[in-house]
């Protein structure tokens, strides 16, 4: 995925850019290369991207690893990490993926989602 867009837009945007997309698929046309996550409360958005959450976020975008690495490099408890992770997981803003270590075994691979991402809030 190329862009992640996250917002906050009432329900009836979220179903006008679904009509959208099919009248374009419809026709033929391409598709942008994005996701869109959308909240209808700001509240909702703020509760997701935190202080924390966005220095882990960027920690990973600079340098995917192991959430002990992360942890490590951001200097946090590797739970409060692994809560995090699973957040934004859950979001749509990281992916966990088991990653093969030549003549080491695996490890679960944290990495972000899209190489550009839009956060946009408004308020009415």
């Amino acid at each position: 995925m190329t862009e992640l867009i996250i917002k906050t837009a009432p329900e009836e945007d979220f179903f006008n850019h679904g009509r959208k997309l099919a009248r374009m698929a419809d026709r033929g046309q391409a598709l942008a290369d994005e996701r869109i996550v959308s909240f209808e409360d700001p509240g909702e958005l703020l509760r997701l991207i935190t202080t924390a959450r966005l220095a882990l976020f960027r920690a990973v975008k600079d340098c995917p690893g192991s959430i002990t690495e992360i942890s490590d490099r951001l200097h946090r408890d590797r739970s409060a990490v692994k809560r995090d992770v699973d957040e934004l997981e859950r979001a749509g803003l990281l992916t966990v993926a088991e990653k093969v270590l030549p003549g080491h075994g695996r490890m679960k691979e944290v990495r972000v989602t899209a190489s550009k991402f839009s956060l946009q809030a408004e308020l009415a």
